[in-house]
């Protein structure tokens, strides 16, 4: 039976959402708990973009080091040679890479201005995957930009041209959420028949449809014959009005009616991590997780009306499809209300070491020597100037257990900087 994996692209779509950003502290967390939850892979940011390098190779690091395993990270950039090239110069230990290209009439024309035809978009394809292959890539996804409204007849001899010189998957855009899940079903299964590769589905929610879709697209790549890999962010957080949203998608897999009896998760995912990664996500780009937010939304097992509430307090599966504990939410807060003691750019030491002794349970933290703790304060210290908010618990601990991981995420390069 082929399966369903998911591929997480907060660290690529998701940072690239107007008005919001993460800082590469933040984006590593992202990875963390993704790994932990059991996602398939991270495409974790991209290798051609100067001030990217070091955190993409301090994450490389930390999967060499058995940290951020087994998910697999990778980088996404244009399916230009050139591009291949220079991201094999800025992080020559990248192993898994996605190319992508805009395939649509629209934007041939559009963006290309008469510059270049579909020979022309199929030839840079090909270039850029011999060229990914040439430096040893272990995987390469293609991805065909506004795939949802290129002539399919194309989108199958580029899929083709794409497996002939050896690419592991297809990956189709609906970059513009055109898609609905009958006419997405039907082209993923005529792609996976056709040509033969794993296919992504890669959804935006422009019309609202965009966990509809990804799981009508998995169907039809699975009923074609082949694995399907549904893109994903983190609270559906991506450009304009979004991508389809992790824990929905996993819920929807999961839950949803007589769907995961013949279309199952190729590995397990832990959906009682859910509750944390969503409000870490929140925290880092500051964006509140909406009210009615499937599994994770304040509303999301919130009974006001009297029958519902009657119903719910007999039995919860009444009005509930899933249990909250399921979600790993539950779990108590505390809040303090007298003194408080924060750690900032501005932090001496006593306040400091105060709240890393302060972390609940296993957490807490004590150092060997005063000279140490002073290290890992003044990492602190540069990760708050970096992201201007208040470091979370889950930030201090990373910076405290990996310190040397922690200042290479923390180093930006001059413009001027000679490799």
């Amino acid at each position: 039976m082929n399966k369903i994996y998911i591929i997480d692209v907060t660290n690529r779509d998701g940072v690239q959402t107007a008005k919001l950003g993460l800082s590469k502290l933040e984006k590593t967390l992202v990875n963390m708990y993704l790994n932990e939850m059991g996602i398939f892979q991270s495409e974790f940011g991209f290798p051609t973009t100067r001030h990217e390098s070091l955190y993409l190779q301090a994450n490389l690091e930390l999967a060499e080091m058995g940290v951020l395993q087994p998910i697999r990270l990778a980088g996404w950039l244009r399916a230009i040679a050139d591009d291949v090239e220079t991201a094999f110069r800025l992080v020559p230990n990248i192993k898994h890479l996605n190319l992508s290209i805009s395939t649509s009439h629209q934007m041939i024309e559009g963006k290309f201005k008469g510059k270049k035809t579909q020979d022309d978009v199929k030839q840079l394809m090909v270039e850029a995957t011999e060229a990914a292959k040439a430096h040893g890539a272990e995987s390469i996804g293609i991805n065909a930009e506004d795939a949802s409204r290129t002539d399919l007849d194309f989108l199958i001899e580029f899929a083709l041209a794409a497996k002939e010189h050896g690419a592991d998957r297809f990956r189709y855009c609906d970059t513009l959420g055109y898609d609905n899940p009958f006419t997405i079903y039907d082209t993923a299964k005529k792609l996976a028949e056709v040509v033969g590769l794993p296919i992504e589905l890669h959804c935006h929610g422009d019309l609202g449809m965009a966990v509809a879709n990804s799981l009508a697209g998995a169907k039809g790549v699975i009923d074609g014959g082949q694995d399907a890999y549904i893109n994903t962010t983190i609270n559906g957080i991506g450009e304009r009005c979004g991508n389809a949203d992790l824990v929905a998608v996993v819920l929807a897999v999961t839950k949803s009616k007589d769907f995961a009896e013949r279309y199952q998760l190729g590995q397990p995912i832990d959906l009682a991590k859910s509750w944390q990664i969503a409000n870490f996500t929140s925290y880092a780009f500051d964006v509140p997780i909406p009210i009615n937010q499937p599994g994770v939304g304040p509303n999301a097992f919130a009974h006001a009306s009297g029958i519902h509430a009657d119903g719910v307090l007999k039995d919860p599966e009444n009005y509930e499809l899933y249990n909250y504990e399921e979600l790993g939410r539950g779990e108590p807060e505390y809040v303090d209300t007298g003194r408080e003691i924060c750690t900032g750019q501005y932090s001496g030491i006593s306040g400091f070491r105060h709240v890393m002794g302060q972390l609940p349970g296993e957490t807490a933290l004590t150092f060997a020597s005063t000279e140490e703790a002073y290290r890992i304060l003044e990492l602190v210290r540069y990760a708050n100037v970096e992201s201007h908010k208040r470091l979370v618990e889950a930030e201090l601990i990373f910076i405290a257990k990996y310190p040397e991981i922690a200042k290479k995420l923390l180093t930006m390069r001059p413009l001027d900087y000679q490799d």
